[in-house]
């Protein structure tokens, strides 16, 4: 395929070619990685200005989307890609080919690191989904620091997820430390405040007045942000809820757990750890099953399975994309609609021809890079996440670049339920720690009224 780049990937490009040290915040869909792939190709073999290149992936884009997207254009095709994946002994196999660009999902980077010592053969380091080295104590992040090289390029649509403190650690891959500070502590008394504390222990901080303008004003000469609906003439997406009544039956079950997880809590303070295994729950008896303690799922209703089924009926043979949340979901979905699971790059290619009616994918596992839009129009979500950049990401792998029909996304809601609240929180844009605790407790008060 010819590549006909627009100008705003043009100009992405042009970044690339012009600054060592890049963050390139683009939305889903805007072509993040043909705009990566024509810059290394300039600067490998026009430039002569990097000889071995480093791509660091979550792992489904790191086994298919950079290889795929070096074979679809043509200007791209001489380019040699090794990935480096699956047991120690294939990822060396990898790193001996001899290739232009190497791929390596995330979860190996601390192996990778560790591998070659002080004999770092990079010259530049792609990080696809910047946002996934948010956390200054992961280890990835702390060896990926200490082998940072002359050009690095850091990928997502997503910089701050869960806020602004989200971007310490990601700028200082990039800078090592020039714009945000050398230390995730001294950047956090410059631009926040504490906000939430129970006496002298601190569960999150609120940016400082004017910190978020002083911030982005730091970054404005390595990034560069760029908006899908700003540049993307997209075809129409439609958010649809749909209500699932539960027996009085499953609803008496629900509120039995939903009282006996919450009430005990009524007297202490409620911090996120606690809040999520408690929402976990109800979320997985909305969703019709729930763990024991011993792993095993116990089964309390079928109503999201029937809503489900009306809507695939619905699509009169059309495919259906289907996110869920727990294993016990799947289990149960391919159980009773013999729907197949999302677990390699020929999935992915079978599903682009139209030729799987069913798919499920859990959203951390296509959350980022997997181009699905040429299967499919239709998404349902049997479960839903807290998780908003997750859902956002997810959402787009069928409402992106190249979609030619209205993408519909169902949303499965269990009235009465914790559902609700995930959906009022995504419908905000408002999903995290904080919005979580606020519905436990909104949930906690409603059962002591």
């Amino acid at each position: 395929m010819i590549y006909k780049p627009h100008s705003y990937q043009e100009y992405a490009m042009q970044w690339i070619l012009d600054k060592e040290k890049v963050g390139l915040l683009m939305d889903m869909g805007l072509g993040k990685t043909v705009v990566t792939l024509t810059a290394i190709g300039e600067l490998m073999y026009d430039y002569f200005d990097v000889i071995r290149v480093l791509v660091i992936a979550p792992l489904r884009v790191a086994e298919d989307t950079w290889s795929s997207e070096s074979e679809k254009w043509d200007h791209l095709g001489y380019l040699k890609i090794s990935k480096v994946l699956g047991s120690e002994k294939e990822r060396i196999s990898a790193l001996n080919h001899k290739a232009d660009i190497y791929v390596i999902n995330r979860e190996n980077v601390v192996w990778l690191v560790k591998y070659y010592d002080k004999d770092w053969p990079f010259d530049m380091v792609v990080i696809d989904e910047l946002s996934s080295f948010k956390s200054s104590k992961s280890q990835r992040f702390r060896a990926l620091k200490k082998v940072r090289p002359k050009r690095i390029v850091g990928l997502t649509g997503t910089p701050a997820p869960n806020g602004l403190m989200d971007l310490w650690s990601e700028i200082y891959l990039l800078d090592g430390g020039e714009r945000l500070g050398k230390t995730i502590t001294g950047y956090r008394e410059r631009y926040f405040l504490p906000d939430k504390r129970n006496q002298n222990v601190i569960f999150s901080y609120k940016p400082k007045e004017g910190a978020k303008e002083n911030i982005y004003e730091k970054l404005k000469d390595i990034c560069v942000s760029m908006k899908a609906e700003d540049y993307l003439k997209l075809p129409e997406r439609i958010n649809n809820i749909i209500k699932i009544n539960l027996s009085k039956t499953a609803m008496d079950k629900y509120k039995q757990l939903e009282k006996d997880l919450l009430l005990p809590l009524k007297d202490s303070d409620i911090v996120a750890n606690n809040a999520a295994v408690l929402t976990n729950k109800l979320l997985q008896m909305a969703n019709g099953a729930v763990y024991y303690e011993n792993g095993d799922a116990l089964e309390i209703h079928d109503e999201k399975l029937k809503a489900l089924e009306d809507i695939i009926e619905a699509a009169n043979g059309k495919p259906v994309l289907i996110f869920y949340s727990y294993k016990h979901d799947r289990d149960r979905l391919q159980k009773y609609f013999k729907a197949k699971e999302l677990k390699s790059s020929d999935d992915i290619k079978v599903w682009n021809r139209g030729e799987i009616p069913i798919m499920l994918v859990h959203p951390a596992s296509a959350g980022h890079g997997l181009n699905l839009q040429a299967g499919g129009n239709i998404i349902v979500w049997f479960g839903l996440t807290w998780s908003l950049e997750l859902y956002q990401q997810a959402n787009a792998r069928l409402y992106r670049q190249g979609q030619k029909e209205n993408v519909i996304i169902h949303h499965l809601v269990a009235k009465g339920t914790m559902d609700e609240d995930v959906m009022k929180a995504l419908q905000n844009k408002e999903v995290g720690q904080e919005a979580l605790l606020q519905a436990v407790k909104a949930r906690i008060s409603k059962i002591n009224d």
